[in-house]
């Protein structure tokens, strides 16, 4: 879960918004220049896997099992959380306005 303990937060939290504030500045130039909307998909994906692979490499030496379990259930917990609290309720609110598929209706 994202929640650290808040003493912690100050220590990251201007490198991650910095780090946002680039990714989303090439996203931008990427889509203009391609129309492409969704540019900060890919940049996205590399940010998180450089981010991810260059803490492994400074916290866990060699890569084993237990470090490939470890890191594949917090990306996993990632999306989880993001879902849980960006698209479900993103979703609730489309059955709200267009009705629910009928075989999941009540």
């Amino acid at each position: 879960m994202p929640y650290i303990a808040r003493e912690h937060r100050p220590k990251l939290d201007s490198l991650i918004e910095a780090l946002a504030d680039a990714v989303a500045a090439v996203a931008k130039e990427t889509a203009n220049d391609k129309g492409d909307a969704t540019a900060y998909a890919g940049l996205l994906n590399y940010t998180l896997t450089r981010v991810t692979m260059l803490v492994v490499a400074q916290c866990c030496g060699p890569i084993r099992y237990a470090t490939i379990a470890t890191v594949s259930g917090v990306l996993k917990n990632v999306n989880d959380e993001f879902y849980r609290r960006v698209a479900a309720p993103y979703e609730d609110k489309q059955i709200a306005k267009n009705g629910d598929v009928p075989e999941y209706a009540p």
